[in-house]
């Protein structure tokens, strides 16, 4: 790939604002529009509720569905805490020294609903799945916790952007439980098609939580250094 010699040419390797163009002192129509569409789009995946039947269905298996302690939508924007805290009348039966897989809204629904089902079936994933609702990050620590597993990984709708409402991110946690810290997950951002695609998440996942397994440990402890970017990587995430 060649250096961009112009400011337009800039355009061809991102879908940021760059090289708009002006009409006076302000942006062209076209660019105008297109920001008001990205913003009103980005706001509909925070407020946007998940379909869980719909997702059921694109996982072909069964899940468990849980929410955690924020009541409503409303709430779960306003009390971050409420979203990390599994609803007490939740109840997940153990499975003792599983991987648990756990798809969550977060802030954009719309992520989770295009992209999650897709990226698990390319992990090839066959131990506990949870879908939870109202979620955040930290609310696959109480699920890990519940279903006594050996690690938890958080499939969650990223906070959208102006260019990618869609966005998912996936979080691993070694011996997950309440009280858990960022430090202590290893993040995988931006999985969709515009950013880091399916298949190259799912490579680099796989690797990862071989990596955790062998070493079992995760977060800051755990670094990337997978030798070869590839998809052909096979590691049993049961």
């Amino acid at each position: 790939m060649t250096a961009p010699t112009r400011w337009t040419d800039l355009r061809r390797y991102t879908s940021a604002r760059v090289a708009l163009g002006r009409a006076g002192n302000g942006l062209p129509t076209a660019a105008h529009l297109a920001f008001q569409a990205d913003h009103a789009a980005a706001r509909d995946a925070v407020h946007a509720a998940l379909d869980v039947e719909a997702l059921l269905a694109d996982l072909g298996r069964p899940a468990s569905v849980v929410r955690s302690a924020a009541p409503d939508r409303a709430t779960y924007l306003l009390r971050p805490d409420l979203g990390r805290s599994l609803h007490p009348e939740c109840q997940l039966e153990p499975q003792p020294g599983c991987i648990a897989v756990v798809i969550a809204d977060g802030l954009s629904a719309t992520a989770a609903q295009r992209h999650a089902a897709g990226l698990v079936a390319l992990l090839g994933h066959h131990g506990p799945i949870v879908i939870a609702t109202q979620a955040r990050v930290a609310l696959g620590d109480a699920i890990g916790a519940a279903l006594q597993a050996e690690a938890v990984l958080v499939l969650i709708g990223e906070r959208p952007g102006l260019s990618s409402a869609d966005s998912l991110g996936a979080y691993l946690t070694w011996q997950p439980k309440p009280g858990r810290t960022d430090a202590e997950r290893n993040c995988v951002s931006n999985i969709r098609p515009d950013g880091l695609p399916l298949p190259d998440a799912a490579a680099k996942l796989r690797w990862l939580l071989a990596e955790m397994r062998r070493l079992r440990l995760s977060g800051v402890a755990l670094k990337d250094e997978q030798p070869v970017y590839g998809r052909s990587i096979d590691v049993e995430t049961t």
